[in-house]
């Protein structure tokens, strides 16, 4: 006899996929790109590098603010989004991404506005004039930065806590893909922005930011049995192996590139496409394992499978 082909009832999915457009899968990468930034903009205060910190500042507002036009649009009317703050469910990743959203928005603005408005310069000894950036700048460039890790994670639990197959299966590999992501591109920005001279640590955050990245990938691609098939596969198969090749290359561009500020820039851009795919990547995972009842069914029947082995083992 034939191998039987799987079948669901009239060929009806499962689970009902998901309901989120493209502004979600952008605002994955948008979120990513604001939280790595602030990431980048606290080391180039730590290290002395004023023209990076400024990059790394002015590039977290305009994720963030991209972020919420993006947030926004998909909810369908604005006044949503002010309805979630009237409560606070820990055990709801939705609800602490909308606190997370509204503690780093405000940081991150003060500390942009901070780096840009035309502040009187401060002359020094030598007469020579220099812009200040007010302490309430830094303070709130350190809560945005303190703040940025849980921006940069909590899409990765967000999507774990659905019912979509290949995301659940995932959780422990969304979160460190997407910190990578969120590294890698903030890196990106420094690379592509920032003068050589002080890029330093946007070079070394894009060699963290990469091997978190592949890691993290290659995992999901081989760990979960049938559920990775739709990272290898389809649009998501191409859009991850693409974000494979172009994490190396601006990983290694990044290391190489020290003294050519072409090289840096293409190697930032490359940070940047990467993430982008990364994340559209993994969207279109979830929606199509969402769609196939297979990928539903299936792990259900194996998971069962080994209860009832392991039961007849105990007994």
């Amino acid at each position: 006899m034939p191998a039987a082909e799987f079948t669901s009832y009239y060929g009806r999915p499962v689970l009902k996929p998901p309901v989120w457009t493209w502004e979600i899968a952008a605002y994955l990468f948008t979120g990513g790109l604001a939280a790595g930034s602030s990431v980048l903009a606290a080391g180039a205060q730590v290290t002395g590098r004023p023209a990076l910190r400024r990059v790394g500042r002015v590039a977290a507002l305009a994720g963030v603010v991209a972020s919420g036009v993006l947030l926004v649009a998909d909810l369908g009317r604005p006044a949503r989004f002010h309805h979630m703050l009237r409560v606070v469910k820990p055990t709801s990743p939705m609800s602490v991404g909308t606190w997370i959203l509204s503690v780093f928005g405000p940081a991150a603005g003060v500390a942009a506005v901070a780096e840009v408005v035309p502040w009187l310069p401060d002359r020094g000894v030598s007469g020579v004039g220099r812009r200040v950036v007010p302490p309430v700048g830094h303070a709130a460039g350190w809560v945005a930065a303190v703040t940025a890790p849980a921006l940069a994670t909590y899409t990765g639990v967000l999507l774990a806590d659905t019912a979509v197959p290949s995301w659940h299966e995932a959780y422990p590999e969304l979160p460190v893909i997407f910190a990578g992501s969120a590294l890698a591109s903030g890196a990106g920005v420094g690379l592509v922005a920032a003068p050589s001279g002080e890029s330093g640590p946007a070079r070394r955050m894009a060699v963290a930011g990469a091997a978190l990245e592949l890691v993290g990938a290659h995992r999901v691609e081989t760990r979960l049995g049938l559920l990775s098939e739709p990272y290898r596969s389809g649009v998501a198969g191409r859009l991850l192996r693409a974000a494979r090749v172009l994490t190396v290359l601006g990983a290694v561009g990044a290391v190489a590139g020290r003294r050519s500020r072409v090289v840096s820039v293409v190697s930032g851009v490359a940070l940047l496409a990467a993430s982008v795919a990364t994340r559209f990547g993994v969207f279109h995972a979830g929606v199509v394992s969402a769609r196939d009842p297979r990928y539903t069914v299936v792990p259900q029947r194996q998971r069962l499978a080994r209860r009832v082995a392991g039961a007849g083992s105990g007994s």
